[in-house]
């Protein structure tokens, strides 16, 4: 018996009905929600084409949409590759077997998940410039707070995904000679990674998503020039926000398909043959002939 016929049972004809029945019941509620979110729209006239003309102007782009499109994946960039870096040292830091690394990393870790992304922005912004009496850019006050939050959120990923590989892998490692920094590098990370890369894919569409907050300390990103200045200019509220969602819907759609390819590229290379060394072709050729 297969682990597919014993983890799901196929459903029989009365099921298939029923399945079919609520599918199409669901789908024609789910088209009339949006037919009837249509016609609300419509009736404030949010439809009309002098709000969504703008739209077919360069200037719009070149002046509002790009430049907070290009901050918000500048910021979003810095943020993933030190959030992974982040997340990286303290789940290897929450695994160590000494105590003195083991404890304050799991406080760091467990501190700044719990701390509201947004209250680490305002307190990086407004509060660290009074202990280093230096302003503090916006640019790095959004970086800073999205790795601090996601790549807490990431060690406790990569910590789960290490634990999660059987023991008999380290323990292999461990029979060779190899140090336990040589295990953890060499045998447990990639296998962390990969087991972990939908999650991790997850945490960094979030990650992306959380840069709109930087709005709020005045980082010109997609949702402050894209939204609030260019209704504020053009007075489209609603249309600028349906074009900034379908940027955001378009980045993290490519950024899930990125993650999609790495997955199957990795599978790949994993399933991949390895060569016989001429050392077995040849113990093979001498079974081979006393036989």
């Amino acid at each position: 018996m297969s682990a597919d016929a014993v983890l799901y049972d196929h459903p029989g004809p009365r099921a298939k009905i029923r399945n079919t029945v609520l599918t199409v019941v669901f789908g024609v509620l789910l088209l009339a929600l949006l037919y009837w979110i249509y016609r609300q729209f419509d009736e404030k006239g949010q439809w009309a084409a002098p709000l969504w003309k703008p739209f077919l102007e360069a200037s719009t782009w070149t002046d509002y949409i790009l430049p907070g499109l290009q901050a918000t994946l500048s910021a979003a960039a810095v943020a993933m590759v030190l959030s992974l870096a982040y997340g990286l040292i303290f789940a290897v830091g929450r695994l160590s077997d000494h105590w003195w690394l083991s404890v304050p990393s799991g406080v760091v870790v467990e501190f700044f998940r719990a701390v509201p992304l947004l209250l680490l922005m305002f307190f990086i912004f407004y509060g660290l410039p009074f202990i280093t009496e230096q302003p503090m850019p916006p640019f790095w006050a959004v970086v800073i707070g999205l790795t601090l939050y996601n790549g807490s959120v990431l060690a406790e990923a990569f910590r789960a995904g290490i634990k999660a590989v059987p023991t008999g892998q380290s323990e292999a490692g461990y029979a060779i000679g190899m140090r336990k920094s040589q295990v953890m590098r060499e045998i447990l990370l990639p296998q962390a990674a990969r087991a972990m890369l939908p999650v991790i894919v997850s945490q960094l569409v979030v990650l992306v998503k959380d840069t709109a907050l930087g709005y709020i300390i005045g980082y010109t990103e997609l949702l402050q020039n894209g939204v609030n200045t260019l209704a504020a200019n053009f007075g489209n509220i609603v249309a600028a926000a349906i074009v900034a969602a379908i940027i955001y819907i378009l980045v993290n759609a490519a950024l899930t398909s990125l993650a999609g390819w790495l997955e199957r590229r990795t599978r790949r290379q994993g399933r991949a043959p390895r060569k016989r060394t001429p050392l077995i072709e040849a113990g093979a050729g001498v079974g081979g002939g006393g036989a």
